[in-house]
């Protein structure tokens, strides 16, 4: 099952997850503190870093099925992630906001770049797809723990290295990524799929860089004005998933049948990483406005590190889920996977509802315990493992094959789409610059505005369940369209 290509992978993905959120978490006070961003502007950017690079993931799909492959790409993708970094450090050396910006569009196109190719190359270093499925968490769980270290470390690093040394240490990282990659090129390819075998042509080795060009040059822009940004990536979210219908139609009915759940499950992922989001912000400036004091009272934590309680939390889920399921698969209960996203709004609801009674209660300190966090924590993290992991791997056991890379790319555009959203309803609860913040301003604009979140989730709980039967059915009439499909190729 394991073996040295899927683990040297993993230490990529580690790699990533040290460096991606090690950026991330620091980029808030960043804005905040050194360009001097406001509130809102600060939750738009930060919700647009965390959720622009998957959105670009489309063209990353597309690149990856029909010019570079995945290796090719996935390569390219940790250049361009040690790139973006070295930018930071320049633009954080300088007080540059265009080359911060310039710097974060390149890390954003390299997530893209990165998103579809990962899962497709890791998928091919197993022998079989219920190995890969039932590892697939235990990797995401390996993300998770560069994702602790970079989220709790880093508030602490910049400290003494300032925001320009943490940018340095995360280029160093995707740089070493990059070099593994390298290092293990030719077993890699030689699993990969048949484009990875082939050499990269003139003319698509230019239509890849224009492309790149083009994506950098929009991403850049976005970036800039998020007030237009935010509409740009709707249009590209909804003409992804138009082109994806145009697909479907060209499909035999067994193929279409598939794809419609595909799409089913994009929407689900949608709507649960519209809460998934509320980390990077309402969630962040809630901690940085209101929480105090040591985690389980002798552990420091930072308030804009309070983050990094998600992927400890992740580390956990990961194996913990995957021996329940496959427990309960061993004993004949099966659960088909929007069912299993149910449970994942379940857990959203829960966690929205500690955070709710949490604020409606908070003291005339405005004091919250780190101990609060650390519970709501844990059931987003398991929600988020459920629809992280087990949602890629469903895509992949349905989608043909020619559009496999562009398939996955729909989960991106999910965490893309709903990143903004996430972003863009969080501004309900961004002060004004010098604003104080006060008790009956957390039990009001914090209370309700978690409430109305609490109320949703358990909306889609039922959302979820029905969407559950309809998937069931199509992928039943799909099989039988096959059959038919077989039996009529047979009498021929």
């Amino acid at each position: 099952m394991w073996n040295r290509l899927n683990k040297s992978m993993m230490f990529c993905q580690m790699m990533f997850g040290l460096s991606f959120y090690g950026v991330m978490i620091i980029l808030t006070r960043f804005f905040l503190e050194e360009l001097q961003y406001s509130e809102a502007e600060t939750m738009m950017i930060v919700g647009a870093f965390s959720s622009i690079g998957p959105l670009f993931a489309i063209a990353g799909g597309f690149i990856c099925d029909k010019f570079l492959g995945s290796k090719r790409s996935l390569t390219l993708a940790y250049i361009s992630f040690a790139s973006g970094y070295a930018l930071l450090v320049f633009g954080a050396s300088i007080q540059s906001v265009s080359m911060s910006m310039l710097g974060i569009a390149l890390a954003s196109y390299a997530r893209g770049l990165m998103s579809p190719s990962y899962p497709s190359l890791y998928k091919r270093t197993f022998k079989t797809q219920e190995d890969f499925e039932n590892c697939y968490p235990i990797n995401y769980s390996v993300n998770n723990v560069g994702a602790l270290l970079g989220q709790y470390l880093y508030p602490m690093f910049v400290l003494y290295i300032g925001f320009n040394g943490g940018f340095a240490l995360s280029a160093t990282m995707a740089a070493l990524a990059a070099a593994t990659l390298v290092v293990f090129h030719k077993p890699l390819v030689e699993v990969g799929a048949d484009i990875d075998k082939e050499p990269v042509s003139g003319k698509n080795m230019g239509i890849f860089l224009a492309l790149s060009a083009a994506m950098l040059g929009m991403v850049f822009f976005m970036f800039n004005d998020m007030a237009t940004g935010k509409y740009i990536v709707y249009a590209i979210g909804a003409a992804a998933v138009l082109y994806f219908i145009t697909l479907m139609a060209k499909a035999d009915k067994a193929d279409a049948l598939k794809m419609g759940t595909i799409l089913i499950m994009t929407a689900l992922t949608t709507a649960f990483f519209v809460y998934y989001g509320q980390m990077m912000t309402s969630m962040t400036m809630v901690t940085i406005n209101t929480m105090r004091g040591d985690l389980l009272g002798f552990i420091p934590l930072a308030p804009e590190a309070s983050m990094a309680l998600n992927p400890l939390w992740c580390i956990v889920a990961g194996p913990v889920i995957t021996a329940i399921f496959s427990s309960l698969e061993k004993r004949g209960i099966h659960f088909t996977t929007a069912t299993k996203v149910s449970f994942s709004f379940v857990l959203a609801a829960a966690a929205f509802g500690v955070l709710t009674m949490a604020v409606k209660g908070v003291g005339e300190d405005v004091i919250i315990s780190p101990d609060v966090f650390l519970v709501i924590h844990a059931f987003l993290a398991f929600g988020e493992v459920i629809v992280g992991s087990l949602v890629v791997a469903f895509i992949l056991s349905v989608t043909p094959k020619h559009i496999e890379g562009f398939s996955v790319s729909l989960f991106s555009v999910a965490m893309a789409l709903s990143g903004i959203i996430g972003a863009v309803i969080s501004g309900a609860i961004a002060m004004e610059k010098g604003q104080e913040i006060t008790q009956q301003f957390v039990q009001t604009v914090y209370g309700d505005y978690f409430g109305m979140l609490t109320v949703a989730a358990v909306a889609m709980v039922a959302v979820a369940l029905g969407a559950s039967v309809a998937i069931r059915k199509m992928i039943a009439n799909s099989e039988k369209a096959e059959e038919a499909v077989a039996g009529a190729a047979a009498q021929a």
